[in-house]
C-alpha cells in the first residue's frame, strides 16, 4: 500500500532498500585473510514483522573462494549469524559472482534454529523474520534499531566486494504503493504521463487535421465529389470502432505506433461533418468568388482562403479530441492489446485486472490509473471548452 496510509493510524512496516552507500564499511587484515564487513543500520518501530528480508552482494575474486557471513544485530543486544557459505569456485582467474540471498533460504533456518532456546514461547520456523524481528518473552515486535552486518573472507590480496544491500519487505511503500511484482506504480504513472500525451495529440492532431482537409474539399468542390467523398465518411462513421481496432491489434501489431495510426483511421470522420458543412457557407462569400474571378487554383483557395478561417476551430477539436485518443489506447490495453514494452495507464490497468487487484482489494493498483486518465481527459476538454467559447463568436454572444 501507498506510504501514507499510516498516517492514516495505521502502523505498517515500510519497504526499505538500503544499498552500498547507505552502509558503514570497515576492513581489517587478520592472518593473511582480509575482512570486510558492510554494516545496514536502520530503526524498525512497527507493530508487525516485515513480510521477508533480502540481502544482495557482488564479489571479484580468483581461484580461491571467499566466504560470505550475515549476521544480525537485534536491540535486546542478542547477536544471531543467519548464513554462513562460502562461494562458488572460480572458473577463471577473475570471476564476479552476484547473489541474492532471501529469507526462504535453507541456510537461514537452519541457523536460526540453534537460537530457538532464547525464545520463551514457541517460534514459527517457516517465518525467519518473525524470529529475527520478535521479543524473547512475549510474541510481540521487538522494537529498535537492528543492524544487519555482511562480512566478507577474502585470501586473495586482488579479491575485492563489488557491491552489497539489503531489501527489507514491508507492506507500505512510496506515494502509490507497488504491484505485486513490487515495482513502483509511481514510476510507471510517472511514464505513463508522456506516452498519452504524444498518443493524444498526435492522434487528435493528425486525425483533425484529415477531417478539416477531407471536409473543406468535399464541401467546396461539391456535386459529385461532395457525394462521393460524403459516402466514404458515412461508411467509416457507421464502422463499429473497438471492435475493428481489436482486429488491427491482432492481425496487424500492437505496437504504441501502429495503435496511433489505427486511432487516426477512425478518428477523422466527425471533423469532416463539421469542416465540410463550414465550408459550404464560406465558398458563397463574396472574397471567395473575387478569388475565382482572378483566377486562382481550388487548391490555392482551399488553403490561402478557407482553411486560415477555421483555425480557430481546428485548435478547440484537437483539445477536445484529445481525450478520446487516450481512452482509445487505454481501452486496448486494459484489453491485453497494446504495446507490453511501454508502460501506459491503461497497461497498469490491464496487469492489474490479471492480478485480481479487485477482488483482493489492492485499491491502489486500480484508483490511481483511473484518476488519471479521468482527470487528463477532463484538463483537455475543459481547455477545448475555453477555445471554443473564445473563437466561438456565436458562444460569445450568448
Amino acid at each position: 500500500m501507498p506510504v501514507w496510509v499510516n498516517m492514516l493510524g495505521l502502523n505498517l512496516p515500510e519497504h526499505l532498500i538500503m544499498t552500498a552507500k547507505d552502509a558503514d564499511k570497515t576492513s581489517l587484515l587478520e592472518g593473511g585473510v582480509r575482512i570486510e564487513s558492510h554494516s545496514y543500520n536502520f530503526n524498525f518501530n512497527y507493530d508487525s514483522y516485515p513480510s521477508d528480508f533480502m540481502v544482495m552482494y557482488s564479489a571479484r575474486y580468483g581461484a580461491v573462494q571467499p566466504a560470505v557471513q550475515i549476521d544480525v544485530l537485534r536491540p535486546d543486544g542478542n547477536e544471531f549469524q543467519i548464513y554462513f557459505a562460502s562461494l562458488p569456485p572460480s572458473q577463471n582467474e577473475s570471476n564476479e559472482f552476484s547473489a541474492r540471498i532471501f529469507s526462504t533460504d535453507r541456510l537461514i533456518a537452519d541457523s536460526l534454529a540453534g537460537y530457538s532456546s532464547l525464545f520463551t514461547y514457541r517460534v514459527d520456523p517457516t517465518s525467519p523474520q518473525a524470529m529475527i524481528f520478535s521479543q524473547t518473552d512475549e510474541n510481540k515486535v521487538l522494537k529498535g534499531t537492528y543492524v544487519i552486518r555482511n562480512t566478507f573472507y577474502m585470501f586473495d590480496p586482488s579479491d575485492n566486494v563489488v557491491d552489497s544491500g539489503i531489501i527489507l519487505g514491508g507492506k507500505v511503500y512510496g506515494i502509490m504503493g507497488t504491484d505485486d511484482l513490487r515495482r513502483d506504480l509511481a514510476v510507471g504513472l510517472l511514464w505513463g504521463a508522456p506516452v498519452a500525451l504524444f498518443i493524444g495529440l498526435t492522434v487528435s492532431g493528425a486525425a483533425v487535421s484529415i477531417g478539416l482537409i477531407y471536409g473543406v474539399v468535399a464541401g467546396y468542390k461539391g456535386n459529385r465529389t461532395d457525394e462521393g467523398l460524403m459516402r466514404i465518411n458515412d461508411v467509416f462513421y457507421s464502422l463499429p470502432t473497438l471492435p475493428l481496432l481489436v482486429i488491427l491489434s491482432v492481425t496487424i501489431g500492437s505496437s504504441i505506433f501502429l495503435i496511433t495510426g489505427f486511432l487516426v483511421i477512425f478518428g477523422w470522420v466527425g471533423m469532416a461533418k463539421i469542416s465540410r458543412s463550414l465550408a459550404l457557407q464560406i465558398k458563397s462569400l463574396q472574397y471567395i468568388e473575387a478569388a475565382r474571378l482572378m483566377g486562382q487554383s481550388d487548391t490555392r483557395i482551399i488553403f490561402k482562403h478557407i482553411i486560415p478561417q477555421l483555425l480557430p476551430l481546428t485548435f478547440a477539436s484537437i483539445a477536445i479530441a484529445v481525450p478520446s485518443a487516450i481512452l482509445g489506447e487505454a481501452a486496448l490495453s486494459f484489453l491485453g492489446l497494446g504495446d507490453p514494452s511501454i508502460p501506459t495507464w491503461g497497461q497498469i490497468l490491464h496487469d492489474a485486472h490479471s492480478a485480481g487487484a479487485m477482488s483482493r482489494g489492492l485499491w491502489w493498483w486500480i484508483v490511481p490509473p483511473g484518476m488519471m486518465i479521468a482527470l487528463t481527459g477532463l484538463a483537455f476538454v475543459l481547455i477545448g471548452n475555453a477555445l471554443d467559447s473564445i473563437v466561438n463568436v456565436r458562444a460569445r454572444r450568448m
